[in-house]
C-alpha cells in the first residue's frame, strides 16, 4: 500500500459519495478440482510457440511434455516425440510462458478509505487466472490468514499462486488514520517483530515509510541472522541510507525515494509530495541519480515495479480493467474516482508517472535488477491478476522489448526469491508453471493477457471458472 496514495484517496473521497460495503463472513473455500481443465499424467502440448522467459527470442512450433508435474522434455516438435500414453494437445497459434512471479502483491482491498479487507479467497482466484503462479505478498495486515492461506495452497487444499508471505509491516509512528498498522517501540522491538512473525511463518519482510535508521537497521540485522530477505517503502529514510543498511529490495521503483529532497531530515518523511516533486523533476542523465543507480547496483539491491497503482492517479489514462469482479458499490466507487483524477490537470502525477518509466528503464540498462508487482490498494483502481498483466504491458510502454518485460515478470522474480532452479522459465527438469495464451506477446503484448490455460505443477486450470467463481463478489472475501 502506498502511504501518499492514501492521502490523495482521502481528499477524493469527500468529493465522491460512495455506499460503504458492510463486511460479511468469509465464503467457504471452492475445492481447486472445481477450476481444473486437464490433470493427466503425462501431456504434451505441441505446435507451441515458446516464450521462455530468459529474454530469448521465441521459439516456433515447440513440443513441451510434462509428467509428474515437471517439464520433462521440451523442443522442436518435428524432433520431440511425445510418450506414448501421453494426452496430447495441439496448440497451434499460441504462446506458451512461464507463469508469473509478482513480488509486490497483497490479499487485502480498500473497502473504504479508512479499511484494508481481507481477500485472501478471491484475489488468489484472480491471480492464478491471469497467470501468476508464485506472489511475493508486499506487506500485510492480517499475518496469520496470509500464512494460512499460503500453507493451504502449498497443500493442494486451495487454488491459488505459491504465496511468499511478507509479515506485517515494520513502520514507525502512524499518520494514517487507518488503526490497523502498528508502530514499532524501538529497534528492540523491531528483533521481536521479525522474531515473532518469522516464527509464525512469514518468509520476508516489509519496512515501510516511518521507520527509524536504527529500526531498520535492526529489522534488517534480524531478518538476514534468519536467512531471509527484506524490502522497503520507505520516505523517512532514504534509499541511500536503506542501501548501506544492507536492505535486499526496495518497492515502487524510485517514486518514492525521497534522496533528492534538499531539506530532507534524518529519520523523518519530508512534506508531503516533496519526494515527488523532487523524482517528477530529476534528471536520469544527471550526476545525482546516476550515483544513487551506481550504489543500487554494486550492492545488488533489487528494484520493484509497481506502475500500474502509478498509472491509476494519473490523469489521461484508461479506466481500469476488470473492474466487474468488484460488488457494485465498490466498481461504482473505482469510476468515480478515476473520472475525478482524469479531471485533475494539475496532477504532479502527470510527470511522475512518465519519469518513473524512464528511471525504471536506466536502472536496468545500467545492470539493475528490476522485478514486478502491482501493488493492488490505493484507491482500489488495481485489480489483482488484470493488474499483473498491466504491469507487463507498461514495461514494453516503458520501453522494454516483450520478451525482456515477459523476463522482469518471471525469472528476475524466481531469481530474487532464490527459486530460479525450479520457477520463473521453462526447461527440461523445471517446475510447469506455464501460461498458454492465444496470440503471440513477443510482438504484441497485449497477447499475454488472452490466457487460455494456468499450468501450476503441471496442473491446467481454466481461467474463466476461475474469475466466474468470485465475479461481482470481490469485498465481500
Amino acid at each position: 500500500m502506498i502511504e501518499w496514495t492514501r492521502t490523495r484517496l482521502m481528499l477524493v473521497l469527500l468529493l465522491v459519495s460512495t455506499a460503504t460495503v458492510g463486511l460479511q463472513p468469509q465464503a467457504p473455500s471452492a475445492h481447486p478440482r472445481n477450476f481444473v481443465r486437464i490433470n493427466d499424467r503425462v501431456i504434451a502440448l505441441t505446435n507451441v510457440r515458446v516464450i521462455d522467459g530468459t529474454g530469448a527470442p521465441a521459439r516456433e512450433r515447440q513440443t513441451i511434455v510434462v509428467s509428474g508435474g515437471r517439464i520433462a522434455a521440451m523442443g522442436d516438435t518435428g524432433s520431440t516425440t511425445p510418450p506414448a500414453d501421453a494426452r496430447i494437445f495441439d496448440l497451434t497459434g499460441r504462446s506458451i510462458m512461464p507463469g508469473l512471479v509478482m513480488l509486490h502483491e497483497h490479499l487485502y482491498y480498500p473497502t473504504s478509505a479508512n479499511l484494508d479487507a481481507p481477500m485472501d479467497e478471491s484475489f488468489v482466484r484472480l491471480y492464478l487466472a491471469a497467470g501468476v503462479t508464485t506472489i511475493r505478498t508486499a506487506g500485510t495486515f492480517n499475518g496469520v490468514m496470509d500464512v494460512r492461506y499460503a500453507k493451504a495452497i502449498e497443500a493442494g487444499a486451495v487454488a491459488g499462486p505459491a504465496i511468499d508471505v511478507t509479515a506485517p509491516y515494520l513502520n514507525g509512528p502512524v499518520s494514517s488514520p487507518s488503526m490497523q498498522m502498528s508502530q514499532l517501540a524501538d529497534a528492540a522491538d523491531a528483533r521481536r517483530q521479525v522474531a515473532y512473525w518469522a516464527e509464525m511463518g512469514a518468509t520476508s519482510f516489509k519496512a515501510y515509510t516511518s521507520i527509524t535508521r536504527a529500526e531498520l537497521a535492526a529489522a534488517i540485522d534480524e531478518v538476514h541472522r534468519r536467512g531471509l530477505k527484506i524490502t522497503g517503502h520507505l520516505c523517512s529514510v532514504t534509499y541511500a541510507e536503506a542501501i548501506d543498511l544492507g536492505i535486499d529490495n526496495l518497492e515502487h521503483g524510485f517514486a518514492v525515494a525521497t534522496d533528492f529532497v534538499s531539506n530532507k531530515r534524518p529519520d523523518a518523511c519530508p512534506a508531503r509530495n516533496a519526494g515527488e516533486r523532487a523524482i517528477a523533476a530529476l534528471d536520469p542523465g544527471g550526476a545525482p541519480f546516476q550515483a544513487l543507480v551506481k550504489k543500487l547496483v554494486d550492492r545488488g539491491v533489487t528494484l520493484t515495479s509497481t506502475l500500474p497503482v502509478l498509472e491509476s492517479y494519473t490523469p489521461g489514462r484508461p479506466m481500469p480493467r476488470a473492474l466487474d469482479v468488484l460488488l457494485p458499490d465498490l466498481r461504482e466507487r473505482v469510476e468515480a474516482i478515476h473520472a475525478q483524477v482524469s479531471q485533475d490537470r494539475t496532477s504532479l502525477d502527470a510527470s511522475l508517472f512518465p519519469k518513473e518509466m524512464a528511471l525504471e528503464r536506466a536502472f536496468a540498462r545500467a545492470g539493475g535488477m528490476l522485478v514486478a508487482g502491482t501493488d493492488p490498494t490505493g484507491y482500489g483502481g488495481v485489480i489483482p491478476g488484470a493488474g499483473n498483466i498491466r504491469e507487463i504491458e507498461l514495461l514494453v510502454e516503458a520501453g522494454f522489448t516483450p520478451v525482456e518485460a515477459i523476463r522482469i515478470a518471471t525469472l528476475n522474480g524466481a531469481q530474487y526469491l532464490g527459486r530460479d532452479g525450479q520457477i520463473g522459465s521453462l526447461a527440461a527438469g523445471k517446475q510447469a508453471d506455464m501460461v498458454v495464451v492465444t496470440g503471440d506477446p513477443s510482438t504484441n503484448i497485449a497477447a499475454a493477457g488472452n490466457v487460455e490455460t494456468v499450468f501450476k505443477k503441471g496442473v491446467g486450470y481454466s481461467p474463466v471458472r476461475l474469475v466466474d467463481s468470485v465475479r461481482g463478489r470481490v469485498g465481500l472475501w
